[in-house]
């Protein structure tokens, strides 16, 4: 999302507790604003995730507010530390979406013309990315490719999986990036990474017809902390949207649960899979 600023998570979460936590001390932005000699707008900043919270203010917050919970203070000390993946972004574009999908426990997603990222092999990314990049994007294509490497190590770690629900337009699979050779490898990828326990894929037929999700693909992503929302994204050119509203987000899952019930399941996926692959 060049040229715009992605807050990271730990600051959004704990700005969204520190607002909870004034609205259970029963004061308004205003009042509590004047009692930690601040402006509303200052305060409005931290309560968003704008502006990080250090454990000075946190504490005064907790005295004034008076409640205690030292959780908050880890949280400030942990949105100060940067990912792994700042060593391949540009410090003006902060990777909202790959942070957001580190966090995750699962990723319920829809894709309707491309392989999704975390699926994809290093000829099918690179071949996608030649054919993307006509604006001349600075990010690096060895970049690209290393950062979805990491990210798809997590579908096979045992000890903080990330749980993929996938359904695939059949669109997807007849597209030829890169060309027969590259979408056979990349179909054949998809066969195997079907077997992992933490993927399941399901294939949504052409001759289907129309559908609920005919505007496009998306992703929405599940997080292990019981207090904190599913995150949806929306891709569009040159970036992606991040959708937090709740009925927003939950009016995505409904459809994304109707496509399933649509789709192949994922034993019958496999079979028009591979018999694409013969067709190339």
């Amino acid at each position: 999302m060049s040229g715009q600023i992605n807050h990271n998570r730990h600051k959004r979460r704990l700005g969204r507790k520190l607002r909870e936590m004034r609205e259970r001390a029963g004061m308004t932005l205003v009042e509590a604003a004047a009692r930690l000699d601040k402006t509303r707008a200052s305060l409005h900043r931290v309560e968003v995730g704008q502006t990080l919270a250090d454990v000075h203010l946190i504490r005064t917050m907790m005295d004034i507010y008076d409640e205690r919970d030292d959780s908050l203070l880890e949280l400030s000390r942990e949105a100060k530390k940067k990912g792994w993946w700042y060593d391949y972004f540009g410090p003006s574009s902060e990777p909202s979406y790959v942070e957001d999908e580190a966090a995750a426990s699962h990723v319920a997603l829809f894709a309707a013309l491309t392989i999704p990222g975390l699926l994809q092999t290093e000829e099918y990314i690179r071949a996608h990315f030649a054919a993307t990049n006509i604006a001349g994007a600075k990010t690096h294509v060895d970049d690209v490719v290393t950062v979805r490497r990491i990210r798809q190590e997590r579908l096979s770690d045992a000890e903080r999986p990330l749980y993929l629900r996938a359904v695939i337009d059949e669109s997807a699979l007849r597209r030829r990036v890169g060309g027969p050779e590259v979408m056979r490898g990349q179909l054949r990828r998809l066969v195997a990474m079907a077997d992992l326990p933490t993927v399941t894929l399901q294939v949504l037929p052409a001759n289907l017809g129309a559908h609920a999700a005919m505007n496009g693909a998306f992703t929405v992503l599940t997080f292990p902390e019981p207090d904190e929302t599913d995150v949806q994204y929306v891709d569009y050119q040159g970036g992606s949207a991040r959708i937090e509203q709740p009925d927003r987000v939950r009016e995505t899952k409904l459809v994304f649960e109707h496509l399933c019930a649509m789709a192949l399941t994922p034993e019958d996926s496999i079979p028009p899979i591979e018999e694409v692959i013969a067709e190339l």
